[in-house]
């Protein structure tokens, strides 16, 4: 009999919160309506993540691992980020799997062989300038926080604007392809140079005005499915709770002392910055050792 991953959802719309489906139950390959799905809230162990309409299913390496969104993300964008990813969620399952990315086992042979066309020693080297980024940017938040405004950030905006108008470009011959591309990429980059010379009060305001704006939405959204009871939030009634008061504080935090909330995000990317250079070096660590005695590659390596 021939099943596809399909067959097994029909519980998700019963309240159950996810499914988990072994892929040896599955005999057929997703079909054309799973798109693979680029931005998510990282999961430990996920491999590949795929979204059909509400359907979100997290790829493992012996498992799917399917829930059902409140809101269809190319639908409604914006309801999915305030109600499905909350920011204290994603921060939250980021640092999460950043720590299980540093005690997972090492992988099969065929996996670990592909790992080794990556140098060891480039691991260690992004390893270690990301761990001294993130003490860097926990030691001086501020400062940081000015130079990403100031610098980086509209650095980024008009590299991004000078890629985006050369795939609007044909040089054999020198010709303008349809689209618009090149006319965007003009205007992202004038968007860049305008970034140079906001000002560092108007950076402060508009990304932490983002962050409340987002915050309260999420808050009010939960707590208005909750109090429908437990069945309105199968994806786990106290921890949403949780989420949306904590959120709720946080936005309240914003408004009342701007800059010590700037100072808590920074040193937040900080963490991030540090665990994800851990993890790298850590990875590099182990291909290390399975080069010096390949019949590690099949044992598991705690940390």
């Amino acid at each position: 009999m021939m099943t596809k991953l399909d067959d097994f959802l029909g519980p998700l719309h019963d309240g159950v919160w996810e499914v988990i489906v072994s892929k040896g139950s599955v005999t057929e390959p997703l079909d054309p309506g799973w798109v693979r799905s680029r931005i998510n809230v990282p999961t430990p162990g996920t491999i590949a993540s795929y979204r059909k309409g509400q359907y979100h299913v997290h790829e493992q390496e012996a498992e799917w691992h399917v829930h059902l969104d409140n809101h269809d993300p190319r639908v409604h964008p914006y309801l999915h980020l305030i109600d499905d990813a909350p920011l204290l969620l994603m921060i939250g399952d980021t640092v999460v799997t950043l720590i299980a990315g540093t005690r997972k086992k090492t992988g099969e042979e065929s996996q670990i062989l592909e790992d080794q066309k990556r140098s060891w020693k480039e691991l260690v080297l992004i390893g270690i300038l990301l761990m001294l980024a993130g003490v860097f940017i926990v030691s001086y938040p501020l400062l940081t926080f000015i130079g990403i405004t100031r610098l980086l950030a509209p650095l980024a905006i008009i590299g991004l604007g000078i890629i985006t108008s050369w795939s609007g470009l044909t040089f054999h011959p020198i010709k303008v392809l349809p689209g618009g591309l090149l006319y965007r990429g003009i205007g992202i980059v004038i968007a860049g140079v305008v970034a140079f010379l906001l000002p560092l009060g108007l950076w402060v305001s508009l990304i932490l005005g983002i962050l409340a704006l987002w915050m309260f939405a999420s808050a009010a959204l939960l707590l208005f499915r909750a109090r429908k009871g437990r069945a309105a939030i199968p994806e786990g009634f106290n921890n949403r709770v949780i989420i949306a008061i904590v959120s709720l504080l946080l936005g309240a935090f914003i408004l009342l002392n701007p800059k010590g909330m700037l100072e808590l995000l920074m040193m937040i990317i900080g963490v991030i910055a540090f665990l994800l250079g851990l993890m790298l070096l850590v990875n590099a660590t182990r291909l290390r050792a399975m080069m010096k005695h390949p019949t590690l590659s099949n044992c598991v390596i705690l940390t």
